[in-house]
């Protein structure tokens, strides 16, 4: 009989720091019981398809030649292409993009899309450059990711740090390489170069579809409901909006610069301006500034952290009073965590979930792309609202079948989904 070893770790990670990666691995483990008979395709889940990382070369605006440092990781190809964005920062690691894109795979299934999950990033803090060498930056990027890229291949989007014009220079770039015009190369895109209508707010509003969906069947009513966000960026500022209009009253925002606070509710319209203004929402007039402990302790229904990762951790967990958390970001809160809210009683709505509107509309933008056919800007979101809430509607009920966490509940439906392709493709050669 032969030998068959299994190798849960890649060997250029190490299982002292695994960072991200370790968090996404723990999130399979969990699910792994409820697999059956496809768990014997489960270590397909815990290594990339494929991990690439490059040099970016380029002269800046003073002759230098700088070095920064590229990544793009494909978890999983095999419900279709990959999908994801690319972000910019200076904090940005391997095992984070090889996190962020397996999350996408998770996502793109258990919303039920065609994709599956890629993730892109480059080590760079933005804000200490002009934009003609962000340009550069970015074309020399897709430049040595191009091989991998495509619109049958992996389909890049925006991210942390990263928009519309980004995608509108990696688009060109990848269209020049080739010698013809691929808009469906990248999602995100300027409206007129091929973007949809309805993808910059389309995060914001997923959460905002969700975040109602999860307090109906919490007998919690909009109106009147209490929002505590963290991020106020497309995200987050799309999905106070969004609430604020509906009635609900925003009491606390934290981004960058601070927290502010009104208990009778922020004017969510004033302090959009604010940010816009000053560059975030801290000394908005009418408003407290908060410590991060008190913002995180505050009594309210309904918490979105729309950031970064791991901000819920086992230090601010145990002083969460939310009755719902709904993830707008990525990875918002850790295992331990997770596990500290659920003992409580809290509803957590995890990020494959209740994030997945931006995905959702990219899918859109990739298809119009490919038909040369572009929907209104009502028919996106009634398509967008319709898709998540059947999302919703599906996790819970697999949530209700398992007696299991929302997060636990998208993740067998989603490996489920992901694996049943895999056997179905067998393995070639």
């Amino acid at each position: 009989m032969s030998e068959n070893p299994t190798h849960p770790l890649p060997s250029y990670l190490h299982a002292d720091d695994l960072g991200p990666w370790g968090i996404y691995l723990e999130q399979v483990e969990r699910v792994t019981p409820y697999l059956g008979k496809l768990s014997k395709w489960v270590e397909t889940l815990k290594r990339p398809k494929r991990t690439l990382i490059v040099d970016i070369p380029v002269e800046l605006d003073n002759g230098t030649i700088a070095h920064f440092e590229g990544y793009r990781v494909q978890h999983n190809t095999s419900r279709g292409p990959g999908k994801g964005g690319v972000r910019f920062h200076q904090d940005v690691t391997l095992s984070e993009v090889m996190a962020l894109a397996a999350w996408m795979s998770v996502k793109a299934a258990a919303v039920n899309l065609p994709f599956g999950g890629a993730k892109g990033g480059v080590r760079i803090d933005p804000r200490n450059y002009s934009r003609g060498e962000l340009e550069r930056i970015t074309r020399r990027y897709t430049s040595e990711i191009g091989a991998i890229i495509g619109p049958h291949k992996d389909i890049p989007a925006p991210d942390v740090n990263t928009n519309a014009q980004t995608m509108a220079w990696m688009m060109d770039t990848y269209s020049m390489n080739k010698g013809a015009t691929t808009t469906g190369v990248v999602t995100g895109k300027p409206v007129a170069l091929g973007g949809s209508l309805g993808r910059v707010e389309a995060t914001g509003r997923g959460v905002f579809v969700i975040g109602t969906e999860a307090a109906r069947d919490a007998g919690i009513p909009i109106e009147g409901a209490r929002v505590v966000i963290q991020g106020f960026g497309n995200v987050g500022g799309t999905a106070a909006r969004l609430f604020y209009e509906a009635g609900a009253k925003v009491i606390a925002v934290q981004d960058h610069t601070g927290c502010v606070h009104n208990a009778g509710g922020l004017d969510v319209l004033g302090l959009t301006k604010h940010a816009e203004e000053h560059g975030g929402v801290a000394g908005c007039p009418g408003t407290e500034s908060l410590s991060a402990a008190e913002f995180w302790a505050l009594d309210t229904e309904l918490l979105i952290p729309a950031a970064l990762e791991g901000q819920i951790n086992e230090s601010n967990a145990d002083g969460i009073r939310a009755k719902i958390v709904i993830e707008g970001a990525n990875g918002p809160t850790t295992p331990e965590a997770d596990d500290i809210l659920t003992s409580k009683g809290t509803l957590i709505v995890p990020d494959v979930l209740a994030n997945a509107g931006g995905v959702t509309v990219s899918y859109f933008e990739w298809v119009q792309d490919f038909s040369s056919f572009y929907w209104t800007e009502p028919e996106i979101n009634h398509r967008l609202e319709a898709m998540m809430r059947s999302a919703y509607s599906a996790v819970s009920a697999v949530a209700k079948e398992h007696r299991v966490s929302q997060r636990t509940a998208a993740f067998i439906t989603a490996c489920t989904r992901i694996l049943e392709a895999r056997e179905l493709r067998g393995l070639y050669p």
